[in-house]
C-alpha cells in the first residue's frame, strides 16, 4: 500500500488521535485518583494550644471526605517559621498542606528581620477556618468598669497600665498597639512565653491587664476572676454577649481577630486545591464542627480562597504599619 496514499494517512490520524485520547484519559483519570495516600497537614506549633486543636478537628473531618488520612505534623520553632517554611519546599502536589495562622503569616513578615517564605508567593490559599475572638480583661480590683474608664485611667498612670500578652509580635500585641495608636492610651506591653502565665498573672494582681483570646479568658470571666473590658471583634462573642466590642466602646472600626486557616504550596494543581476548599467549606457548615470550633472561641468562617488571599493581602498591609509604628522588631 503506498504509505503516502489517503486511507494511509487517514488511518494514521485515527491511530494518533486514539493515542492521544488515551494519554488525556490517563491524565484524567490520575487527576481523579486524587488523593491516593495520606495527607500532611504541618502544624507550625506545639500540640495543645488553641491553633493545634482546631487544625487537629479540621483534619478529622476532612480525612473522612477525602477518604485519605489528614495526618497532624507538629514542626514548631521561631513562632511558626520553620514548620510554615518546610511547607514552602515540599511537593506542591496537595499531599502537603500548611495550617496557617495570622501571627505567622502576616504579622511575622514584618517583625522578623527576615523570613524564610513570602506570604502571598509562596502560598496558594485553600480557605480561612475561623476567627478567634480577642478580648482585653482586666483584674477586678482596676477601678475602671469599661474601655473609656480605662483609658482615661491609663493616662493618669505615669508608668501607665501594664497589659500581658502571650508574647512579643503576637495577634494580641499587635491589637494593644493599634488600641494605644487609635486612643492614646497609656499601656505598656508586658510579653510572657505564653498566655496561660499572663492570665495568672493577671488574676493574681501582679499585672492589671492581659489582651488574649476569648477562649483562654471565657471561664475567668464567668467566674468573677476577670473583669471584661472588650472584644476586639466586628460583632460581639456569643460566649460572652454581655460584653462589648471596641466599636461599641467608642473606638470605631477596631477589628482584630486572631484566625486560622489552610494553605498549600504554590503551583499545586488548581484541581486540588478547589477539591480541598469545596471540603473544607463543608468541614466547616457542620453543625457538630462548627460547634466544636465556637467552645475553642473560634467562629468558623467558609469561604473562597479568593476572599482569604484578599484577607491576606489586607493584614499585611495593615499590619505594616502598625509593628512599624510600635517599633516592633525581632532580630
Amino acid at each position: 500500500m503506498n504509505p503516502t496514499s489517503p486511507f494511509r494517512r487517514r488511518l494514521f490520524a485515527a491511530g494518533f488521535l486514539a493515542a492521544a485520547a488515551s494519554v488525556l484519559s490517563l491524565g484524567a483519570s490520575a487527576q481523579e485518583a486524587w488523593p491516593n495516600k495520606p495527607i500532611r497537614l504541618v502544624v507550625p506549633f506545639t500540640p495543645g494550644g488553641v491553633t493545634d486543636t482546631s487544625g487537629r478537628l479540621v483534619a478529622e473531618h476532612l480525612s473522612k471526605r477525602l477518604g485519605q488520612q489528614v495526618i497532624v505534623d507538629n514542626k514548631p520553632g521561631a513562632s511558626g517559621n520553620i514548620g510554615t517554611s518546610q511547607v514552602v519546599t515540599a511537593a506542591a502536589d496537595g499531599y502537603t498542606l500548611l495550617l496557617g495562622f495570622d501571627g505567622t503569616m502576616v504579622i511575622n513578615p514584618h517583625v522578623f528581620a527576615k523570613v524564610p517564605f513570602d506570604t502571598l508567593k509562596d502560598f496558594a490559599p485553600v480557605g480561612k477556618i475561623g476567627d478567634a475572638t480577642l478580648i482585653l480583661v482586666a483584674n477586678p480590683e482596676v477601678p475602671a468598669k469599661n474601655l473609656t474608664e480605662l483609658i482615661a485611667l491609663s493616662k493618669t498612670q505615669s508608668g501607665g497600665l501594664s497589659y500581658g500578652t502571650s508574647g512579643t509580635g503576637g495577634t494580641p500585641h499587635i491589637a494593644g498597639e493599634l488600641l494605644k495608636a487609635r486612643t492614646g492610651a497609656n499601656l505598656t506591653h508586658i510579653p510572657y512565653k505564653g498566655g496561660g502565665q499572663a492570665l495568672t498573672d493577671v488574676i493574681g494582681g501582679s499585672i492589671p491587664l492581659v489582651y488574649t483570646a476569648v477562649a483562654g479568658a471565657h471561664g475567668h470571666v464567668k467566674s468573677g476572676k476577670l473583669k471584661a473590658i472588650a472584644v476586639s471583634s466586628l460583632k460581639r462573642s456569643s460566649s460572652l454577649p454581655d460584653t462589648p466590642t471596641f466599636a461599641e466602646s467608642g473606638v470605631p472600626d477596631f477589628v482584630v481577630n486572631s484566625w486560622v486557616g489552610i494553605l498549600a504550596p504554590a503551583k499545586t494543581p488548581a484541581a486540588v486545591l478547589d477539591r480541598l476548599t469545596a471540603e473544607l467549606n463543608a468541614v466547616l457548615s457542620d453543625p457538630v464542627v462548627r460547634e466544636k470550633l465556637q467552645v475553642l472561641g473560634i467562629e468558623a468562617s467558609p469561604g473562597s480562597a479568593e476572599q482569604f488571599r484578599d484577607e491576606l493581602k489586607r493584614d499585611l498591609a495593615r499590619y505594616a504599619q502598625v509593628v512599624k509604628a510600635a517599633g516592633i522588631r525581632i532580630d
